[in-house]
């Protein structure tokens, strides 16, 4: 195959809207993404500083703070470049092979770190009297490392199938960061067989992570209903619904982007806000005003930090 690399630059067109509105969406999204990065680093802070934090569950939602930061600095300010620039953002070639890894490696981590999560929540209702030496420290880590590295392995995949193919022109991204549907339509070449494999890919994860997170779920509840106290089944309850509804926000719009036949660039576009953006922004809040114990730790936080500069 010659002149593989025809095309060394891209140019990412953005978010579809009307030209008018460019001032006001890049308020609104860089707001978002500062309040992304501070909710989630005082999460992250928040949980290193508090030894009565330092949970499994917290371990794991550490994790995702720290993913969900990364997240958010790989997709936003992308798509802030992109509302600046009326005729796109140019992105260089290798800039965007590094991006799509990124997006893909630390979106499929959070894929996977859910379901670590839920498996989490699963034994603590279930087995709470086993749970602290089934969730060791030992095994928190390595679970928390394999996510990692599943999500690395899996994004390599993504990223190699992707920029094996041939760019010739044209070099329009029809979308405001680098993702593998929208380049794929840009390869001079029969991409049917790599859009499969991909396909197969992201499928395996979603549907398999999903699955596992669903059947946890499942158990759940039916230990929860096992609760004599009322008091008990709603403690257990809420803990569980907050990382259900962040599932839900993280799981459907990539489930409808990657997973239905015949997807358009337009639609896409404007749904992978939900969860490049959205979602990110959302942990924090649904974690911290759902949880006591977390905003126990925020206002002591934020009374050590008071202190601190009054002396």
């Amino acid at each position: 195959m010659t002149n593989v690399s025809l095309v060394t630059t891209f140019i990412l067109t953005g978010l579809p809207h009307a030209p008018e509105l460019d001032t006001f969406l890049f308020g609104i999204f860089l707001v978002i993404y500062v309040l992304t990065l501070v909710g989630n680093l005082l999460i992250l802070l928040v949980i290193i500083v508090n030894p009565h934090l330092h949970t499994p569950m917290y371990y794991f939602l550490s994790n995702l703070s720290f993913i969900d930061m990364w997240y958010s600095t790989v997709t936003t300010p992308k798509m802030l470049m992109t509302l600046v620039s009326p005729e796109g953002s140019l992105v260089s070639f290798p800039s965007c092979v590094a991006q799509l890894y990124s997006f893909h490696f630390l979106g499929s981590t959070e894929c996977f770190l859910y379901t670590v999560m839920s498996y989490d929540r699963f034994l603590a209702i279930s087995y709470p009297l086993r749970y602290a030496r089934m969730m060791s420290g030992r095994t928190c880590a390595i679970l928390a490392t394999t996510t990692w590295l599943s999500g690395s392995v899996h994004s390599a995949a993504q990223t190699t199938l992707t920029f094996r193919l041939p760019f010739c022109g044209p070099n329009q991204i029809q979308h405001y960061i680098c993702d593998a549907p929208p380049i794929l339509k840009l390869a001079c070449a029969d991409t049917s067989t790599v859009e499969m494999v991909i396909f197969v890919n992201i499928g395996v994860v979603a549907s398999g992570c999903f699955l596992l997170i669903v059947l946890s779920y499942v158990s759940i509840i039916h230990s929860i209903l096992k609760i004599r106290t009322s008091e008990g089944r709603w403690r257990a309850f809420q803990t569980c619904a907050s990382h259900c509804a962040v599932v839900l926000c993280f799981f459907v719009p990539c489930v409808f982007i990657y997973l239905r036949p015949g997807s358009k660039e337009v639609v896409d576009s404007i749904v992978a806000v939900f969860y490049t953006v959205m979602t990110p922004l959302l942990n924090p809040v649904i974690y911290t005003l759902r949880n006591k114990e977390v905003k126990k730790a925020l206002l002591k936080f934020k009374d050590k930090v008071v202190y601190s500069e009054s002396k």
